[in-house]
This record gives C-alpha cells, structure tokens and sequence, in this order.
C-alpha cells in the first residue's frame, strides 16, 4: 500500500494525469494511435457502438431492480394504507421510527460494502446476493406481528439494500465515460421514479385483490409478492450483470471490445496512454491494499465531504416521496383512488429526468441541470402551503417530483468529480451516499401526522433545504471552475518545459 500511496498522496489533483481541453466541460484526448489500433477512427466508433449497444442492453436489468428496490423499500408507506399500522399496535412516532430505522441499517453498511466489492470485483455475483436477501428479508416482514419485529425486519432491510445502489453507481462509472455518465445515470435512477408511479398500482392491485388469502391480511400480501418478485430478478440478474472491464476474461464481448472497453476507460481517466503498463493501471484498484488507499483518499477528499453535504440536504428537500401515498391521502380520496393518483406525477416526472439528463451530458453541464429542477420543486412546496384546494394541491405534486431530476444528475456531478482512481471512486460515491441518506433518515421526521393534512410545516422544511442545495451546489461549480483555471496555469508552463503528450483532465462544471 506504501507504494500506491506514493503516487497518490490522499489527493486526486496528484493522482490524475490532466487532461487539455480549450472548454472546462469534460475530457478531451489525442488519441489517434489508440484509433489505428481498431482500424482507424471510423472503425473504432463503429465499434464503440456495437459495444455500448451490448453493454447498455445488460446494465438494463439495473433499472428493474432499482424499481423493486424502491418498491421494497416503499411497501410500509403503502400498506399504512391498509390495516399496517392498526395490526401492529402502532402508536405516535412509531410508524415514523419504522421507515427511518431502515436508513440506520442502510448507513451503516455502504462503505465497507463498497469497499469489498472493489477489492473482490465480482459485481455479478456480490450484487446479486445482496439482493436475494434483501428480497427475503422484504417478504419475511409480512410475518411480523408486532411493532419491534417490524423495527428489525426494517433495519435489516436496510442493511442487506446498501450494496445495491453505491454498488451499482460504480460499476455503471467503471464502463461509462463521463460524458456518458448523466444519462446512464439517469436510466438507472429513475427506476425510483418509475417504482412510485407503478409501485402505487401494484400495492393497489394487491391490496383490494387478495385481502383474507389463505388467512393474511392484504398489507400482508404486499410483502409476499413484491419480496418474492425480487428474488426472481436478482437469480436473472447472476447471469446478466457484467464485471469490471478489468476482468480477464468477457465472453459476452469480442476481443476487440473488451479491448475498446479498457481503453475508453484509460482515456476517460486521462492515464498516458503511451505508456506501455497503462492498460493494468485500473486492475490494481481491485487489490486488497488499494482498497485502504482509496478509503484514505476519499475521506481526506474536501469535495467529497462537500457533496456529501450538499446531497444530504437535497435527500432531506425530497423526503416527500416517503410519504407520497399520505399526501395524495389528504385530498379525500379512498386508499384505492389515493394509490392511483401517485402515479401520474412520477411518470411525468421520469419523462423530465431522462430529458435533463441528455441534455447535461450533451452540454457537459451539470449545476445548472440539478438547480433548475430544484427551483421548480420549490415552486410545488410553496404551491402546495398556499392553499387546500384539491386540484392545485395535486398540481404541487407534479411539479414536486420533477425535482428528482436534479438527484439525478448530482450523481454523476459527483461520479465524474471523484473520477480516480477506482478505489477511491467506490469509497466516495458510497460515503457520499451514505451521508446523503441521513437525509431521508430525518425527513421520516418531518412529516408529523399532526402537521396534516395541510403539512406546511414539513414543505417549509423541504423548501429551505433545497434552497441550502441551490447555493451550495453554485459554491461549488466557482470553485470548480477556479481549480480549472489553476491546472491551466499549471500546464501551461509544464509545456514550456516538457514534451510530452497532451492528455489533461478538467473538472465538469
């Protein structure tokens, strides 16, 4: 590890070779001796698409688990609907205790778990584990018959879900460029968007169809059905999900992909691509002392702090979507018809998301794409604190939920930011979620059953903080764009002196 660090020295402006570009947007490399290599440029891109193609079609099945993960993780605030709370006893802050001990679990296990997967470098088998657990322990919870069972079924819940989404941001940024990091990012997470349209009609169907089956109350079947559904997806996804592109052998590529697949990556990363060890650079990210070396990396990282905070509060401004179900609820409706309403703000929600997120990673811009949603779902919660009429209350919820969006496109602001090397990627984009989740953690908590049916007091909350993410995430493109102009400065004398290729890295901003 002594050595590693060495060439490292716990900061990622010294680990990264820069890249030259005359914008500040994203990378930019001459590599036109790496396109002879695939038969000249023409043949490369032709390749590049052939292998996206293969790769986008596997990483697919990501976006299906991200829905049952969501909707696992929902189940509670759905079957509070149904008889959840009054089967259990539950009283006062319990229900609230019930969803929030979830992220106490979640917290705790990210990082280490993070970690593991970039020592082992098996995410086709870890992840999938993972989530046949978590798939039991979600329909085990429909055999709880008390409030403290449900507590413990929730934790665990949250502890075997951690490895799923840090784990699966970084596989997805160890084969996407990061000006294809957006969007990818985007399919992936709105899996959260789409489990709340369509998680809504699923809990609808199940709860006024198989009340009293075989004796089980229909909040019951709830759990059965959505746990045991993630337990099918997660033996499929064993034989789908792809490895790092480090691994030695790829039967599903050609030998000329997985080639193309490793040099994307060294190129993205700005490594001089002249030298000759350059392809084995990532593969040493897998090993058991780069694991601790990434870790020391990313936690004496200022920027990976700062995201982290920045994203808590945004994860605190969304903490709505816990309680959608209730809020929908408030306009008089039935449990069945309040179901129902939840998805149609979720489903014009994700049509957004995928829209900014092409449009982020064809400007190469990020800030402006998380600030612009934001400010659209402060419009929603000011919206809905000015009046109780149903129809305009309805409409604060779309415009609420675009919101997420700007989530979205912070996660890979974040990804591309803390780009390498791999280990230390695996450890931040964790931490960062880690400390983000916290968020959710308090927002169980700040909708107070009392605060209703108006909860103005909980959109207040939410409002400020997406206000606090505004001007943080404004703080941080400055600063970025002033450590871009100083690795300008500093390469242009390097140039003076040095002859050597132009292969220089540059901060999205």
């Amino acid at each position: 590890m002594s050595g590693y660090l060495s060439t490292s020295q716990a900061s990622d402006e010294e680990v990264r070779p820069l890249l030259s570009s005359q914008s500040h947007s994203g990378p930019q490399v001459d590599h036109s001796d790496a396109g002879l290599e695939f038969g000249g440029p023409k043949a490369r891109k032709e390749l590049e698409k052939k292998l996206l193609k293969k790769l986008d079609s596997r990483m697919s099945i990501l976006v299906v688990i991200y829905v049952l993960n969501y909707i696992d993780r929902n189940s509670a605030a759905a079957a509070r609907l149904r008889g959840f709370e009054e089967d259990l006893g539950l009283e006062g802050s319990q229900f609230a205790s019930i969803l929030s001990v979830f992220y106490f679990g979640y917290i705790i296990m990210q990082i280490p778990s993070n970690m593991f997967l970039s020592r082992i470098g098996k995410p086709s088998v870890y992840l999938p584990c993972c989530i046949i657990v978590w798939g039991t322990v979600s329909l085990c919870t429909g055999f709880t018959t008390s409030y403290y069972g449900a507590l413990f079924a929730r934790f665990l819940l949250g502890f075997v879900e951690a490895a799923f989404f840090p784990g699966a941001l970084y596989l997805i940024a160890r084969w996407y460029k990061r000006n294809e990091l957006s969007q990818r990012t985007t399919y992936f997470a709105c899996g959260s968007l789409i489990s709340n349209a369509f998680g809504s009609l699923i809990a609808s169907g199940i709860l006024d169809l198989m009340d009293g089956i075989f004796g089980y109350a229909a909040w019951r079947w709830l759990f059965f059905v959505e746990g045991g559904l993630t337990v099918l997806v997660a033996i499929i996804a064993i034989f789908t999900l792809p490895d790092f592109p480090e691994t030695e052998v790829i039967h599903w590529l050609t030998p000329a992909e997985h080639a193309l697949a490793r040099r994307r990556m060294i190129e993205d990363n700005a490594e001089d691509i002249q030298q000759p060890n350059a392809c084995n650079s990532s593969d040493q990210a897998v090993k058991p002392s780069n694991a601790v070396a990434g870790l020391i990396l990313a936690f004496s990282d200022w920027k990976v702090w700062y995201m982290a905070v920045t994203l808590f509060l945004l994860a605190l401004s969304l903490s709505f979507h816990i309680y959608f179900p209730t809020l929908t609820a408030t306009m008089g409706y039935n449990a069945t018809i309040s179901l129902l309403l939840c998805a149609p703000p979720w489903l014009v929600a994700t049509v957004w998301a995928l829209w900014i997120s092409r449009h982020s990673d064809t400007t190469n811009e990020r800030c402006m794409h998380i600030v612009v949603p934001l400010l659209i779902g402060i419009g929603g919660f000011l919206l809905a604190m000015s009046t109780m009429n149903t129809a305009v209350r309805y409409v604060s919820l779309f415009l609420m939920a675009q919101s997420f969006a700007g989530f979205m496109c912070f996660l890979a602001w974040a990804s591309s930011t803390v780009s390498k090397p791999p280990a230390k990627r695996a450890v931040a984009l964790a931490l960062i979620n880690t400390i983000s989740q916290s968020g959710n953690m308090f927002g169980a908590f700040a909708w107070v059953k009392s605060w209703g049916p108006s909860y103005n007091k909980s959109y207040a909350i939410c409002a400020a903080a997406s206000l606090l993410c505004i001007l943080m995430c404004l703080w941080l493109r400055m600063t970025l764009k002033r450590l871009n102009r100083e690795m300008d400065m500093k390469d242009t004398q390097s140039d003076e002196s040095v002859d050597r290729p132009r292969t220089r890295w540059r901060y999205h901003l």
